[in-house]
């Protein structure tokens, strides 16, 4: 993880496929937070925000929320992933945006990967 203390913050990069719920989602609650930028971002390409090199080059960790999304990232950007920290949740395509089981889900296992100070943060609107 790079030094947050020296200005530097870590560049969280949020993918699933429409950006629209898990990842818009993910991006409103760990939005804001001293120390980090967050960004998100879809596969498809008729998402609200389509993923491109230039996301993975300035993300230092992305966090897919399916296998299927990295294995699309690997086949169309395989260059640009080889030194990147790529963690994949496993959250399904169940819920809506902003529900209060996906905030859960999202903070229960992103929290177990990185350490991000989050407590009672409001998201960002």
């Amino acid at each position: 993880m790079m030094d947050t203390s020296e200005g530097h913050p870590t560049k969280l990069l949020f993918i699933c496929s429409r950006n629209e719920i898990r990842s818009l989602t993910a991006e409103r609650i760990f939005g804001g937070i001293p120390g980090f930028e967050i960004r998100s971002a879809g596969t498809q390409h008729n998402t609200r925000v389509v993923v491109t090199e230039g996301h993975i080059g300035w993300a230092d960790i992305i966090f897919l929320m399916e296998k299927s999304h990295l294995n699309r990232l690997q086949l169309k950007y395989p260059e640009a992933l080889q030194d990147k920290r790529t963690i994949t949740l496993h959250i399904p395509d169940d819920y809506e945006f902003m529900q209060q089981e996906l905030i859960d889900e999202l903070q229960a296992k992103v929290l177990t990967q990185i350490d991000i100070p989050f407590g009672r943060n409001e998201p960002q609107p």
